[in-house]
């Protein structure tokens, strides 16, 4: 936070009196984020000036990254699109801090993606160190045990002389914080771009499991119970935090920001986890809140807005870790490791005794009340006193401006596909040409192995997880009895997104929905994380909506459920007016599958020689925005792959019950880079190689060696089929309308290679030297 937002929290002490006789006394509220008429209208909910410490509260509450003002009349088409059999698995839905969706035997999970881009940028460690912590916390809140994380990440370009202080800080802050709290990170994504140069994407997700009596709740009721604050001190890290940054650009600069971001204590992080859960199974918590973006002041008023009474605060009893804080700056501060929890008194000692046990620090700092307000004392003295529906959930709603960007169509009819683009973009043509892309793309940044960075994650601490990095999704077992668990898969493709927002939407939705189909899950739910531009640009806006309008219509045609997430604006550096300043807009989804028993879930790759290979689905010559158009040629235009509902949903069918018949292998679903992209990851996964004719490809789909080989169009996977079980598995496919075409066998790991019959062949030692040294030559 800058100095001068620092001294709108800094008055003396000013309380609701000394506001009603004093409506003249100028305020800081534009240094602290609100617009004029947003004062005014805190003014008139009041009835008088709000003191310091309320416009502090509603300063934090009301920014875009809390209050949702400028997206939530567009998320509402999630609840509209969500059928009644959608819902037929959600325990929890929308609203609350993590949705929960029930997987049979009464076990349930919670998963959720936040982001927390703007911090990350100022201080890369701690800004996506507190990112896993924050999301962590959200999942313990809803009375689960945090089981996984994964990441997605998206940095500038890789020659940009600051890319690497970014890269290094957020990938260590990430690793250093979920190792030290034990949790395998199971999956993710890693994209570079010059358009996130000064604003990289940092989401983080974390999935937990519960008993389905075990889920709590964000709400404070029954008058007389006892509210406290628990876990690490509230200290001067984090005021304003990621509240006041992701509502503003980088226009005053870095330094001036670098107070707002926190710091993080994942061992600290670690007991609360440990604590929570025997507060929880002691049935001591009546509701609970953990305390991220706006600190106190979001956990009071939601606590006590999705209650039934009111609360009264003593902010004195608030443990610090600074005692020079004044009452903003503790109700402002986002110091991480701490929750809010509701406790009946005739609980309170138990519940004090546990935190003791853990050496967790605790305070009662208020109570709930029937008084319909917040209210909050300093020094003997009101300095709050407050509707808490007007600071949590009725705050400004707006339904800004939008319209299709005068650029798009130029930018949509610049296509590398049509022959005008055939004649100003060379194609690869012959064997050799077709080796050198293939081998290109293969060690082009965003295709070329992630394990530099997941190497530094630990993937297999607790013992559960079946399936990580580097395959389709990550597996995590829920049950040690049965085999349960689900399967996690996150994507986007923000290229995509640029050429068509709406199409782009789908496009993450149904890679995230295919990668969970791969391995044979059933695909129940999704949360999504929505990071776009400055809303207050008709051109920003336009995409955001087409995104949720394009995400809830894939949503009801799969019939999978959006149960939360996150939206993160401003995510614009440089003139927000320029056409270039923002972000590709990047709708990241993650979705959820069920898998009975995960160790009968499909491997990804060749695991064996001698395999039937079978490409599933229809290829199209789909090149715009392909990872080939931007590798060889730096070139975006035309539009993205066409997207299929239902082929997808076919797909999903047939592999699912083909795991639960053993008729697959081994499987891996076709994305950037199309077939030889998927070919050679497939033998690279363990090490078989593989011979093919894309023949049966071009001959059916119309379409060249070239199309074949790198076109990017969807709904398609990779299976390998014993001899054994080729003839039921070509007749499930038929039952099920999938279309497919046998290219080949794999072969043996001696010498092995990927081969493309009359093409070319590429030994895979030369492909996984290729593949796996670029991000070490860059960063290591």
């Amino acid at each position: 936070m800058s100095d001068l937002a620092k001294d709108a929290v800094r008055p003396a002490l000013d309380t609701v009196d000394n506001a009603a006789v004093t409506p003249d006394e100028p305020q800081p509220y534009a240094e602290l984020g609100l617009k004029k008429d947003e004062y005014l209208q805190i003014r008139e909910l009041l009835g008088r000036r709000p003191t310091a410490a309320e416009l502090a509260m509603y300063s934090v509450m009301w920014s875009e990254h809390c209050s949702y003002k400028s997206s939530k009349v567009h998320l509402r088409k999630f609840g509209d699109a969500t059928t009644d059999e959608m819902k037929s698995r959600l325990l929890v839905g929308i609203g609350e801090n993590a949705g929960v969706v029930d997987i049979g035997d009464g076990w349930a999970v919670t998963f959720k993606v936040e982001s927390h881009n703007h911090p990350s940028f100022v201080e890369p460690y701690q800004g996506a160190a507190t990112g896993v912590g924050g999301i962590v916390r959200d999942i313990i809140s809803m009375g689960a045990r945090p089981v996984a994380v994964m990441d997605q990440l998206r940095f500038g370009a890789v020659d940009h002389p600051d890319t690497a202080r970014v890269v290094h800080g957020v990938v260590s802050g990430v690793g250093g914080y979920g190792n030290c709290l034990g949790l395998p990170n199971i999956g993710g994504e890693l994209v570079f771009d010059s358009s996130y140069q000064g604003n990289p994407l940092v989401n983080a997700l974390c999935l937990g499991v519960l008993r389905h009596e075990d889920i709590h709740l964000a709400s404070a009721t029954g008058v007389g119970n006892k509210v406290i604050l628990f876990g690490a001190r509230t200290g001067g890290d984090g005021i304003g935090g990621a509240s006041i940054l992701a509502s503003e650009t980088f226009e005053d600069g870095v330094p001036a920001k670098r107070p707002s971001v926190q710091v993080g204590d994942p061992f600290m992080e670690k007991v609360l986890i440990e604590c929570c859960l025997e507060l929880f199974a002691a049935g001591v918590v009546e509701g609970i809140q953990d305390l991220g973006a706006a600190g106190i002041s979001c956990a009071t008023s939601e606590l006590a807005s999705n209650g039934d009474g009111g609360m009264h605060v003593w902010l004195d009893d608030v443990l610090l870790r600074d005692p020079t804080l004044n009452a903003g700056e503790i109700l402002m501060s986002e110091s991480q490791e701490r929750m809010m929890a509701v406790v009946h008194p005739a609980k309170l000692a138990q519940f004090m005794q546990i935190t003791k046990k853990w050496d967790v620090e605790s305070s009662v700092i208020g109570e709930v009340n029937d008084s319909g307000r917040l209210t909050i004392d300093h020094h003997g003295e009101r300095i709050v006193d407050v509707d808490p529906r007007t600071v949590a959930h009725e705050g400004p709603v707006y339904d800004r401006p939008y319209a299709r960007p005068a650029w798009q169509d130029a930018l949509n009819l610049d296509s590398i596909s049509t022959s005008a683009g055939k004649a100003r973009f060379a194609r690869p043509a012959g064997g050799d040409q077709l080796r050198s892309s293939a081998l290109e793309l293969l060690g082009s940044p965003n295709l070329a192995s992630k394990s530099w960075v997941t190497d530094q994650y630990d993937r297999f601490v607790q013992g559960n997880t079946a399936q990580a990095q580097p395959d389709d999704s990550g597996i995590i077992r829920v049950d040690e009895a049965t085999g349960l668990g689900v399967a996690l898969a996150t994507d986007a493709n923000g290229r995509y997104a640029k050429l068509d927002p709406r199409t782009g939407a789908q496009l993450a939705l149904v890679e995230a929905y295919r990668n969970v189909a791969s391995v044979g899950a059933e695909p129940l739910a999704i949360t999504d994380c929505l990071n776009f531009g400055t809303p207050e640009h008709p051109d920003s806006m336009w995409q955001l909506v087409e995104a949720i309008e394009g995400l809830a219509d894939g949503c009801r045609e799969l019939g999978v459920p959006v149960t939360g997430g996150n939206v993160s604006l401003y995510n614009t550096t440089g003139d927000p007016g320029e056409r270039d300043s923002s972000i590709h807009p990047t709708p990241v989804v993650g979705v959820l599958g069920l898998l009975e028993d995960v160790s009968t879930a499909i491997p990804m790759g060749w695991n064996a020689a001698g395999l039937n290979v079978l490409l599933l689905g229809v290829t199209r010559p789909e090149l715009d925005g392909s990872a080939w158009a931007e590798v060889a040629h730096a070139h975006l235009g035309g539009v993205p792959p066409i997207v299929d509902f239902a082929a997808e949903e076919a797909l999903a069918d047939l592999l699912t019950s083909a795991r639960r018949r053993g008729l697959v292998a081994g499987s891996h679903d076709l994305s950037e880079g199309g077939l030889i992209q998927a070919l050679i990851e497939a033998s690279l996964r363990h090490g078989f190689g593989v011979r093919v004719s894309v023949d049966p490809v071009t001959e059916r789909d119309s379409v060249d060696e070239f199309e074949a080989l790198f076109s990017e169009s969807t709904a398609r996977i990779l299976v390998g089929v014993t001899d054994r079980n080729l003839a039921a598995f070509i007749e499930l496919a038929a039952s099920v309308g999938v279309p497919l075409a046998a290219l080949g066998r794999t072969t043996a790991k001696q010498d092995a290679s990927i081969e493309v019959v009359g093409q070319f062949i590429i030994g895979l030692d030369e492909a996984r030297s290729r593949f796996e040294q670029t991000l070490p030559s860059l960063f290591a």
